[in-house]
């Protein structure tokens, strides 16, 4: 069967209608040129080309072969690059997972906007999840990589991620804007001990769950819970309607809610990790590529 070095062999001859300026061409001696145009016909069991001392001439299926072998030689081509593409992380895929919170924090537009154009090519498959099952998803091999808002809780798991530190996003009190407190401009969370809170479930929203309960307990008392929302955006319609308080991240503030006036926190855990995990053992170039031009946007250092 012929090869891939015959077929360049023939198609120089064939434009050049020389064997002598085929083989400058081509950087090697007329004779291993003609041998290797003679196996070609041989396998083939037809005449390609009609020569002389003087003339060479493409036959008819010469002139036929000649367009397959353009064809042959462009497809390898074609698909070289795209190996040198798929193994630089170029091309493939991206499996991105993102919780609700994470939709109004400029890094995750800004991130994909980045990487889709250092990395046009890659198709990135995009998810809402919650951190916990990200984790998960991550160490079974469904995801590839996640904006999570919390470390993993289990220390197998721990050592088995990677996560790339992004924000340490500030926690702002959300109150009714003719509550007692709106006009402040910092509060101590003790100061709003007697009111009632809205929350989302803590089977959905782990992080921000446990840490208004740490920031309560450190400030001697136990909220009140009056109203859940499964979206962390519905705390803020429950706020307008004055069915108590909410702790929220501070990118929410770019939810423009009549109704809703927005405090910060004197404390110093009065804030919302957000970071990138991957698997440490995931080799993906393509993983690699998002990760690196992650770090070079930001200089992040790995968290653990």
């Amino acid at each position: 069967m012929f090869d891939f070095r015959q077929l360049r062999y023939f198609v120089a001859v064939a434009e050049e209608l020389s064997f002598t300026r085929a083989a400058q061409r081509l950087h090697i001696s007329q004779p291993p040129l003609s041998q290797q145009i003679q196996s070609l016909e041989s396998d083939l069991g037809v005449r390609l080309l009609d020569r002389d001392k003087r003339n060479v001439a493409l036959t008819e299926p010469g002139r036929v072969f000649l367009e397959q072998a353009r064809q042959i030689l462009a497809k390898a081509d074609e698909a070289r690059g795209q190996v040198v593409q798929a193994a630089a992380g170029f091309s493939g895929q991206l499996r991105l997972a993102y919780t609700v919170s994470v939709t109004f924090h400029p890094s995750l537009p800004q991130t994909l906007l980045r990487f889709s154009r250092h990395a046009p090519h890659v198709r990135v498959i995009l998810s809402e999840m919650y951190t916990e099952p990200q984790f998960d998803a991550l160490l079974a091999g469904e995801l590839d990589v996640g904006f999570v808002r919390d470390v993993p809780k289990h220390e197998a798991d721990a050592r088995a991620l990677r996560l790339d530190e992004i924000d340490r996003e500030p926690l702002l009190l959300a109150l009714p804007s003719e509550h007692r407190l709106a006009a402040r401009k910092k509060i101590w969370l003790r100061e709003a001990a007697d009111e009632a809170f809205v929350v989302q479930p803590r089977a959905l929203a782990a992080t921000l769950y446990d840490r208004l309960a740490h920031m309560a307990a450190k400030a001697s008392f136990h909220p009140l819970i009056r109203q859940h929302a499964q979206q962390i955006n519905g705390l803020l319609m429950l706020v307008a309607a004055g069915m108590g308080l909410a702790l929220i991240p501070a990118s929410m503030c770019t939810v423009s809610l009549a109704g809703v006036s927005f405090v910060q926190l004197e404390d110093p855990d009065a804030y919302m990790l957000l970071a990138v995990a991957s698997r440490r053992d995931d080799t993906s170039p393509v993983l690699a590529q998002f990760l690196t031009t992650l770090a070079e946007e930001r200089a992040i250092p790995p968290l653990l």
